[in-house]
């Protein structure tokens, strides 16, 4: 039986899908299908994004597709009313390279949603760049808004491989740096650095003018430690293991990781910065509507 469109917003079917233009493509087209109830014919540049409802605004306008899903009132736009300079900023390092329970890796989870956000902003006529760093910028392409700089895009995410060990907080400040125009700065990362040099580097980016959304990809099993019993636990950077009873240590790794989050997510609100976590279980549509609430608040 033939997949409905929305099915390609689930992670463990994405994965089945070998080239990433088309799982972009399904990505976005099943995430607006599932948004608007009805079958999806094509990506309409008619079609911008949704704002906050105001109010004087017209309630016809309201999308109640959206306000079911959110329990939020959205006025859908078609019209491109801005245009900006969009990077994608996406970790390659090899704490990225992990997955458990049969899922995709969570760099395999943060490449299919670069590749979605880079789809739908360059269908919404939006100037896109790339960036991909492990322990240093390994390429940097500068934003442009043609539909073919869409393959320059895809072809860059696809060819990577996880290597190397995090330097998260050197690289954003290089890209920082490289950077002179204000524009929109979207992270894609596990955040497994260390916080406080983070930090400093998204506070360099906000002096320098940037809009920021921060996406925290973490696999499921890091996010609710599901191990039970004797597990060997090994850091892909350095190979350092350690031997250890998970449930024994289950809720002190819970509350850590809690602690972890709520730094980065307090500081990015101090900076105005957007901040959110999912897992590679999680189907993608809560991310990308979540982008477009966290940019319709900016522009």
């Amino acid at each position: 039986m033939a997949l409905r469109i929305e099915q390609y917003i689930r992670p463990d079917v994405i994965q089945q899908v070998a080239r990433l233009d088309l799982r972009a493509r399904f990505i976005v087209e099943g995430f607006l299908s599932g948004l608007h109830g009805s079958p999806y014919h094509g990506f309409s540049v008619e079609f911008s994004e949704h704002r906050k409802y105001a109010p004087g605004d017209d309630i016809r306008q309201i999308d109640w597709n959206v306000f079911g899903k959110t329990d939020r009132f959205y006025i859908k736009k078609y019209q491109a009313e801005t245009n900006l300079d969009a990077y994608l900023l996406v970790d390659t390092s090899l704490s990225m390279d992990f997955s458990t329970g049969g899922r995709m890796t969570k760099m395999d989870y943060a490449i299919c949603l670069a590749g979605a956000l880079g789809y739908m902003m360059i269908h919404q006529q939006d100037s896109v760049g790339l960036a991909m760093f492990d322990e240093k910028l390994r390429d940097f392409l500068p934003p442009r808004s043609k539909r073919t700089h869409l393959t320059n895009i895809l072809s860059v995410l696809a060819r990577h491989k996880p290597q190397g060990q995090t330097r998260l907080a050197q690289c954003l400040h290089d890209i920082a740096s490289r950077v002179k125009k204000r524009g929109l700065m979207i992270l894609i990362s596990d955040l497994l650095s260390e916080p406080s040099q983070v930090l400093d580097a998204l506070h360099h980016l906000r002096f320098r003018g940037h809009d920021i959304i921060i996406f925290q990809v973490l696999d499921h099993s890091e996010a609710t430690f599901d191990f039970d019993g004797p597990a060997r636990f090994e850091d892909p950077e350095t190979g350092e293991t350690i031997q250890a009873d998970s449930r024994a240590i289950r809720a002190a790794y819970l509350d850590e990781l809690r602690r972890f989050i709520d730094e980065y997510r307090t500081t990015c609100q101090g900076i105005r910065a957007d901040f959110v976590t999912v897992d590679n279980a999680m189907t993608f549509d809560k991310a990308l509507l979540e982008f477009l609430a966290q940019r319709q608040q900016r522009f």
